[in-house]
C-alpha cells in the first residue's frame, strides 16, 4: 500500500501535518459505527503498516474546504449561515456501506445512494464558495460517499493487500451496514501523519 498522509501532503492542494482545515462530515452514532464498522473489522484494521480509525472519528467527508486560519470568524460564519439555509432543503437519508475494500491508501466501505449526499457536497461548496470565491479548490473534485475504518501510514510498504483479501473473504459480516444522515457538521480537522483528529465547530441539521 501507499502513506496515505503523504499523499495528502504531496498533492497540488497540500493538507500539511498540523494545520487546522475546513471539513463539512456526515457523522454519526459512535455506538452504532462502533458496532457496525470498527469492532467487526479489528482483526483487519489493526494490522502493520495501516492507522486503524477510531470509531469517534469514523466520517463520511462531505468537503474539504480549507484552512481555517485563512479565513475570518465573519467568512465562517457567513457560510454556516449558507449551509444551515440550503441544508434545510435537504431531507434526512440512509447511506448503506458496503463491507471494506482494501485499496491502495485506505481501507474504504463505499457509501450508496450517492445522489443526496452528493447534493450535500454541492451545497457546502456553493455556499463556501459564496463566501470566500474561488481562493479554495473544490476537493474532493469528484464526490462519492465513503467511510474509511483504516489508513495506510508511514510503513504501508508492509500492509499485505492479498492477505486482507484473503481476511475478508473469510471474515467479517455478509451483509452491509446502513446509517442514516440527520445532520451535516462543520469541524476544524487537522492530522500527524497517523491519525485524522478535529474540533467540533458546529451542527446543521437536515430538513
Amino acid at each position: 500500500m501507499e502513506d496515505f498522509f503523504q499523499g495528502v501532503e504531496s498533492r497540488t492542494h497540500a493538507w500539511v501535518s498540523g494545520r487546522r482545515d475546513l471539513h463539512w462530515h456526515a457523522l454519526f452514532d459512535v455506538e452504532d459505527v462502533r458496532r457496525l464498522l470498527t469492532d467487526p473489522y479489528r482483526e483487519l484494521t489493526h494490522r502493520p503498516g495501516l492507522e486503524p480509525v477510531p470509531p469517534e472519528f469514523i466520517h463520511m467527508t462531505i468537503l474539504h474546504s480549507g484552512p481555517e486560519a485563512d479565513a475570518t470568524p465573519e467568512e465562517i460564519k457567513e457560510i454556516i449561515s449558507g449551509v444551515r439555509e440550503r441544508a434545510a432543503a435537504v431531507e434526512p437519508f440512509d447511506v448503506t456501506f458496503a463491507r471494506p475494500s482494501v485499496g491502495h491508501v485506505a481501507l474504504e466501505c463505499a457509501g450508496r445512494p450517492g445522489v443526496p449526499a452528493r447534493r450535500l457536497w454541492e451545497l457546502t461548496y456553493q455556499a463556501t464558495a459564496e463566501v470566500v470565491g474561488d481562493r479554495w479548490p473544490l476537493i474532493p473534485a469528484a464526490f462519492h460517499p465513503h467511510a474509511t475504518i483504516a489508513y495506510a501510514g508511514a510503513e504501508a510498504e508492509l500492509a499485505d493487500r492479498t492477505a486482507m483479501k484473503v481476511w475478508l473473504s473469510d471474515h467479517g459480516p455478509d451483509h452491509p451496514v446502513t446509517l442514516r444522515v440527520k445532520k451535516i457538521s462543520l469541524v476544524s480537522q487537522w492530522h500527524d501523519r497517523r491519525h485524522i483528529r478535529w474540533e467540533h465547530l458546529e451542527d446543521i441539521p437536515l430538513g
